[in-house]
């Protein structure tokens, strides 16, 4: 699609499914790191399926499907970027202005891609417990129809939509009994300039921005503790998220970089031990520890991973598991504001 420069300029959103694609290939998801530079002219959105019920039951689920008077159809919700955003803050924002709720983030769904008019549009969908709030209709959306996924499936007026809930359906059908936000600590002051005690060597002004970001970015993922590794930088990495959340931080060597090379085995046991706590965590690590940490966790889960497994300072892998055993990973660059 991207290299179709003859593709019709004419096309609107409500067209979306004449030259629509999907890009939901599984349980493994990977954002760009410049996802508006992924076409020529690009259009960043992005939303959720929300979701309410007993996620321990997954026939008693049901799935917003909203309405919008400008187009009269029935879509999910989504909307676009605005300057500033991350894709992960476009989403809680439009689904809060659209409908008034309040919603917990959860597994990247994956994206749909389709032109309107002159450009291509991307959109990023997450599933999305709704924990609070209200809708009141307005100019956006006027109606909204809680129903369960086969019904909603049916009311959808877009194919790609349909797709996406029953990408989402198989999500809901292997329920995430934890959820670990595996961070890379940001960028810190150069090693080879620094001359003292390497677990002291702090972030750069960089650094320090990609750690303000990472709070509206993990923020919608609701963490409900923060664990991390000894190093300052991996501390300080997490301090703006802590004092955002008001929550405490435990500081634990085995989730470093020096302990992963000493004892792989207890370095597994203390991120084991996190996710049988259940619920969302965030564990700041290093870039040694996290691919190989990851790729253990793939070996021993239903998850293979078979690509190169990144984690770039400042980015965070959102790793789902159910009873202990990795079922989804989603790989977010960076906590930087898309440009």
């Amino acid at each position: 699609m991207s290299g179709n420069t003859s593709r019709p300029t004419n096309l609107h959103e409500q067209d979306k499914d004449s030259a629509g694609e999907m890009f939901i290939t599984g349980r493994h998801q990977e954002i760009p790191l410049k996802p508006h530079k992924e076409f020529a002219r690009t259009t960043l959105a992005a939303g959720a399926v929300m979701w309410r019920g007993d996620a321990d039951n997954p026939d008693s689920l049901e799935v917003a499907c909203i309405h919008r008077p400008h187009y009269d159809d029935w879509s999910l919700a989504k909307g676009k970027l605005d300057p500033g955003e991350s894709l992960i803050a476009t989403a809680v924002r439009e689904i809060k202005e659209e409908t008034g709720y309040d919603v917990r983030l959860g597994k990247l769904i994956g994206k749909t891609v389709y032109p309107v008019k002159n450009t291509t549009k991307v959109v990023y969908y997450w599933t999305g417990e709704v924990t609070g709030g209200e809708f009141v209709p307005n100019d956006e959306v006027d109606e909204i129809r809680w129903l369960p996924v086969e019904e909603a499936k049916a009311l959808m007026s877009y194919e790609l939509d349909r797709q996406v809930l029953a990408k989402a359906q198989k999500r809901f059908n292997t329920p995430t009994t934890s959820r670990i936000l595996y961070v890379r600590h940001a960028r810190a002051h150069d090693r080879k300039k620094w001359t003292g005690d390497d677990n002291l060597r702090p972030l750069d002004k960089k650094g320090r921005r990609q750690s303000e970001m990472l709070v509206p970015m993990l923020a919608p993922f609701h963490p409900q503790r923060i664990f991390t590794a000894a190093p300052d930088r991996c501390q300080a990495t997490v301090a703006p998220l802590a004092d955002e959340l008001k929550l405490d931080v435990t500081v634990d060597r085995r989730f470093g970089d020096d302990a992963w090379l000493e004892n792989m085995v207890d370095a597994k046991q203390a991120f084991m031990d996190v996710v049988a706590r259940g619920g969302v965590s965030v564990i700041c690590s290093q870039g040694e520890t996290i691919p190989q940490m990851i790729a253990w966790l793939s070996s021993q889960g239903t998850l293979p991973i078979d690509t190169d497994i990144l984690a770039k300072k400042g980015s965070t892998w959102v790793l789902s598991f159910c009873d202990g055993k990795l079922t989804g990973a989603d790989y977010i660059p960076t906590a930087l504001p898309v440009q």
